[in-house]
Formats: C-alpha cells, structure tokens, sequence
C-alpha cells in the first residue's frame, strides 16, 4: 500500500467567472512540468541572504557550478523517473541544474498518477481551458522530493503589461511620443550598444516578424540586433497579425531593447500562456549554457491572488537561482493601478512582487528638446491604464525596503508591511508613449511593459561597459537612492508618488549614468 500525500500549496479552487463544460478526453497526451528540490538548500539560502543584503566579496556563480552545488540531486531525479515509468509516463526532458523533469503522457495515466480528475472549464473571458480542483497528491519517495507539479491545468496565468495608444488622443498633438533611442537620450543612459551581451525576453503568445524588426531599426538609423527564438514547451514565434494581440508585446520588447543596445544578441523565449509555460521559460532563460543572458525582460504577470502558492515559490526559487547566477530581471508591475485589475481591493503583480527581481512601474513623461520638462506617475484613469504598485501580500520586506513607507493617497503614510511595489519606473503612458511598428502598422504603445524591457537595455548598456554583470541590483539602487530621477506628483489609485520611494514609482525613473555609477 502506497501512502499518499497532498503537494503543499497544490490547493486549486475553482476560478470565479468559470464553470465546468465537460470531461477531458482520457487519451489526450499532454506535458507535465515536475520541479525538485535544491542540494544544499541551508548553503543556498545563507548565500541569498548575503545577496540581498549587497555583500560586496560575494561573487556570481557559473552555470555549471550553480548546477552541481545547488541543482536537483541525481538520486532525486531518479525516483521521479521510477514514479513515472511505474505509471506509464515517458520522460521527455531533464535539467539538474533548473531542477526539472518533463513528463509525457496521457489525462488518465497522469490523473492515476498524482491523484487528480483533469476537467474542461470555460471562463468568461479566458475561454476554455484544462483545469482541476483540490490538490495533487505525490507518493511516500517523492514526499519532500517533489516542490511543484505544473502543468496539469493549463489556464491562462498571465496577461502582457502594454496598452496601445487609443486613436482619440492624437487630437492632442502637442503631447509626443519617442523612439527607444530618444528615451535613452533623456534618461542619460551610458553611451555604448551592449556588444557582447545577451538581453532574454519571455513571451507568453504572439510572435515577431523579422521584415518589421529590418524595417524599424532601419528607420532609426541603427543596426539590427542578432535575434533568436527560442522555443520552449512546444511554442515559438508565431505571429498573429493582430497588432492589439501578444504580437504586440512581442515586437515591443524586442524593438526597445533592439534599438537602445543594437550590439546585443536577443533572446526570446516563447512559451505557453500557463503557470507551468511561464516558469519554464523563465527557468530555461536564467539556466540558458548556450545564450547565456546577463539580463531578462518580463512584461507579463497576474495579481499575485491568481497564483498557487506552489506555483509562486517555484517561480520565486528560479529567480534565487537568477540572483544567484548574477542575472538582473526586470519585470513590469502591470497597468491596472493599486488593484492590478483585480476585484475586492489592492494587490500587486507577480512576478514583479518577487524580490529577486526589479519591479518597474511607470510615469508619464513630458520632454522639451533633450531634457525631461515634467514626470509624473503615470494614471491616464480606469480606461488609459496606471502605473500598478502597492505592497505585497506574499513575501515580507526585503532588507534594502526595510524602513520605507507607502503614503497613500489620502497623504497617510504606513510603514510596508511586506515587499513594496514597483523598485524603479519610466515613461509607461500610452499618450506619450514609444513609437514601434508591429505587423506592419506604425503604432504608439505604452504600459509597464516598456518600462522593462527599458531598464533591461540600461543594464546591458552597463554589463558591457564594465565587461561584468551587474547582477542583482536593488540593494545598490536602494543604498544609493539618487540614482533615480524622484516622482513626486501623482498617484495610481490608492497610492501616491511622494519624496524618495513610493509605491507607484519605487525610487523613480533612471539618470543611466548615475545608475551605471551606483553599480
């Protein structure tokens, strides 16, 4: 007799707005992403602490000795395999160093297997999707092994931080747009193309056209990036030839980092829009031996109340390993204000809620030749979007927030009672917003998810300046608060822009050469 127990924070309900429409079919194959324990994780937590605390002698690891010291054990490893082959599952990948193992096989053998009935739901505006209640359940060897099953449910996790500009606005004439490239020029960034570096970019849908990309650096006058699609988990680049789609988020990630560091190879790693597509991608980035980005951009995420917590500590954990590795992420606190588009009060975005990586919120820009004439947080209201920001329900102060305060909007301010939301911010308003071209259209886009795809072409320009990553960089931002241009007018719903660090523009926009010089 085998015992049996539920996978800790594996708890689905079911997601309000959905209802069941049917039964899978038990033939239909499918993947299924299992996530282990780390070696040493005493070792590794000790190591991450003196991370955040900015502990200057400690040094990056390589790939490969994140991979031995920190990765899954073999020993671990094979007991899954032992499970799987015990249940008739076929092993389609493993990665020691991401701690994973993809597994294959059918609806019935994996509901035998982790004890679970796989049901089609519809959702009023996800569609339809695979999804499952209660827990999954791992037997006696794989207890303690195991951290994460995903995968299983396929629901749409994420949704991507851009708005497009709506047509009315270009009455108002005299408020501009700029090109990446005019950007960098207003926040000072460092001179330099990021030669020799490699920009990860993590999409979730859509794709890019590479006519567009030719077209567009050639309109700026700069060369085209070396840009590769990286498939994971059975997607890749495809297009929809829907502009107002993920092609949008697609092409402006790569267009900002193309046309501030042209010198730099981009990565895009294509994945599925679910919880298990999402963490893989990101997973394969952060352990890429072949590509090997110093930086990563992520402009999707979801109210950090969308996730398992199973599913958010296995996210959490691969952004450690970032960290650890010396890999900046970036990630885009999203477009809904202090609610993140949720129902019943504020929440913040995930994974720009994790502390492993820069949040970055937005501002509305006014420009006059080459200087910034006025910044504020960027709220064009319920229908134009707003810089998302607040405090974080899932994981506790960092050491570099320890002290701060968000000030309400009511001019109240509260000491954080968890990690504060957004560290950093930049241009985001739609109204005056980038200038990109997707699937042939000459467009004005804003949203969070410019802003980090933004810093992340900062870093680049930095990392190959100094011929060294910069690595985890909040507690050196933090410690040297001046780097940032201050917003101090504005709000983005519940909270509001005030002296120093707020939680709708964290520290502020960038001065590049301040930032460079506090790294």
């Amino acid at each position: 007799m085998v015992n049996k127990h539920p996978l800790p924070g594996s708890e689905r309900t079911v997601e309000q707005g959905s209802k069941v429409v049917g039964q899978c079919d038990p033939a239909e194959r499918i993947e299924v992403f299992v996530m282990l324990r780390r070696q040493q994780q005493a070792q590794f937590d000790a190591l991450i602490s003196r991370i955040e605390a900015g502990d200057p002698s400690v040094k990056p690891l390589s790939r490969e000795a994140l991979a031995k010291d920190y990765g899954a054990a073999p020993d671990d490893v094979a007991k899954v395999k032992a499970f799987a082959a015990a249940h008739g599952l076929t092993v389609v990948h493993e990665d020691l160093a991401a701690r994973s193992v993809l597994l294959s096989g059918t609806i019935a053998q994996f509901q035998s297997a982790f004890e679970v009935k796989l049901e089609k739901f519809q959702h009023h505006t996800a569609g339809q999707f695979r999804g499952r209640t209660g827990t999954i359940s791992v037997p006696d060897d794989l207890h303690g092994v195991v951290e994460a099953v995903l995968g299983l449910d396929n629901r749409p996790q994420a949704r991507p931080h851009f708005r497009i500009r709506p047509p009315f606005v270009s009455a108002r004439a005299h408020q501009a747009s700029f090109t990446p490239p005019q950007l960098a020029a207003l926040y000072q960034f460092p001179q330099g193309d990021g030669g020799g570096q490699c920009v990860g970019i993590i999409e979730l849908g859509g794709g890019y056209n590479t006519a567009d990309l030719k077209s567009y650096f050639a309109s700026l006058g700069v060369a085209s990036p070396t840009v590769k699609s990286v498939g994971v988990d059975q997607a890749g680049n495809h297009p929809t030839g829907d502009p107002n789609g993920p092609d949008g988020e697609v092409t402006l990630d790569i267009e900002i980092v193309g046309a501030i560091v042209p010198g730099s190879t981009i990565a895009v790693y294509f994945t599925q829009n679910s919880d298990a597509g999402f963490i893989d991608a990101v997973s394969r980035a952060v352990h890429d031996t072949a590509n090997k980005p110093s930086v990563i951009s992520i402009s999707w995420g979801a109210p950090e109340s969308s996730w398992t917590s199973q599913s958010q500590k296995a996210f959490n954990s691969v952004l450690q390993s970032a960290a650890a590795l010396g890999v900046t992420v970036c990630a885009a606190s999203g477009d809904s204000g202090s609610s993140d588009g949720a129902s019943g009060g504020d929440q913040v975005d995930f994974p720009a809620s994790s502390p492993y990586v820069l949040a970055c919120g937005g501002t509305s820009l006014t420009a006059s030749g080459t200087s910034i004439t006025h910044e504020v947080v960027w709220n064009d209201g319920e229908q134009g979007g707003a810089s998302g920001g607040g405090v974080s329900q899932a994981f506790a102060v960092p050491a570099w927030q320890k002290g701060l305060s968000a000030t309400s909007s009511g001019g109240g301010k509260k000491p954080l009672g968890g990690r504060g939301v957004p560290d950093v911010a930049g241009d985001a308003s739609p109204v005056t917003g980038y200038s990109v071209l997707i699937d042939g259209t000459q467009t004005v886009v804003g949203g969070t998810s410019a802003v980090a795809p933004l810093w992340a072409a900062l870093i680049a320009r930095i990392n190959a300046a100094k011929g060294q990553p910069a690595g985890f960089i909040n507690p050196k931002l933090y410690s040297k608060p001046g780097a940032c241009n201050d917003i101090t007018q504005g709000n983005n719903g519940s909270f509001a822009a005030a002296a120093g660090w707020d939680a709708c523009t964290g520290l502020g926009s960038p001065n590049g050469q301040k930032v460079a010089a506090a790294l």
